[in-house]
């Protein structure tokens, strides 16, 4: 049976990183696109000779052409630049757009059936602009967002305790953003919840860490920003599309009255599948944390609104 075949739209750090962690996984054939000529292709070569001394038995191709997205099941977009120094959010809202908006046509063109899954940034508006451009409708487009927060809030809780983050289980939704809401109450240690291992104190530092991390390595590296975890979430969200597994993870949908919230893609927990999104699943949630969504929902919004003011 032929592989099933992902591309990736954008070979820097976080595409290419997520090209190896999905190669890894030994599921798909993997197209890496760029507009950087050459870029894509010996980033792909060099991975192709790494494949034998991993058994990997999958075929990476690079590429400048769109044309070769032809056949994907799954399209990741990580094509995008990072916010310069000087830059404002409008410009980068505005240049993200244009960029994220000329794949979306490419891949309606090439790849009329696949899954959209979206990492580029800001996530949330990025993902409701390929919703609106590609008409794929919202099983078939989804963002990456809650399953990276949620690991990251799984890795402190973790580094707080001194056990394995294979014990841990958390949940994280909300915006990609400060806005992010971690959930203590869906955050546990073999079936603990922390609020039991854990003073308030500390739950609400690691909270605020949380909403932070990617800042704190931006911070750290002084140039650039997280690629590791950004890709192996997308990884992991890939897989569970292509092998069905029907994973319960906190991705970036569109809402329409769950949680009281509409219109708008914000990250809570989903069914995760060969048809993409294919159940939204409703917390019980406090009335403290479902006024946080909703506030990080209309956060979203504002800024949708700010987009479709500067493409005006």
């Amino acid at each position: 049976m032929a592989n099933a075949k992902v591309a990736i739209v954008g070979a820097g750090n976080v595409g290419a990183t997520t090209a190896l962690s999905l190669a890894q996984l030994n599921i798909a054939d993997i197209v890496l696109v760029d507009i950087v000529e050459g870029m894509p292709q010996g980033k792909a070569l060099d991975m192709m000779q790494m494949a034998p001394l991993l058994g990997l038995d999958v075929a990476i191709t690079g590429t400048n052409n769109y044309k070769d997205i032809a056949g994907s099941n799954v399209v990741v977009i990580t094509a995008g630049i990072p916010r310069k120094p000087g830059m404002s959010r409008d410009d980068l809202l505005k240049t993200n757009a244009g960029i994220v908006g000329e794949v979306v046509d490419n891949v309606v063109q090439y790849a009329p059936d696949s899954i959209i899954v979206m990492v580029s940034n800001p996530l949330d508006v990025m993902t409701y602009l390929a919703y609106e451009k590609s008409g794929f409708g919202k099983k078939r487009v989804v963002g990456m967002a809650g399953v990276l927060d949620s690991v990251r809030f799984r890795c402190f809780v973790a580094m707080e305790l001194g056990v394995s983050v294979k014990e841990v289980a958390a949940m994280v939704l909300g915006g990609h953003g400060d806005s992010m809401v971690p959930l203590p109450d869906y955050t546990t240690v073999s079936g603990i919840p922390i609020g039991k291992l854990i003073p308030k104190d500390a739950i609400d530092r690691m909270i605020a860490r949380t909403q932070k991390a990617g800042g704190e390595i931006v911070a750290l590296l002084k140039t650039g920003s997280a690629y590791y975890a950004p890709a192996a979430a997308a990884a992991a969200m890939v897989e569970s599309i292509l092998l069905d597994q029907k994973q319960l993870l906190p991705c970036a949908t569109f809402l329409e009255g769950e949680y009281g919230i509409s219109d708008v893609f914000i990250g809570v927990p989903v069914i995760l599948g060969k048809e993409g999104v294919e159940k939204v699943i409703e917390l019980e949630l406090s009335p403290e944390d479902s006024g946080k969504l909703k506030t990080s929902a209309q956060h979203v919004k504002s800024t949708i609104e700010d987009l479709k003011k500067l493409m005006a």
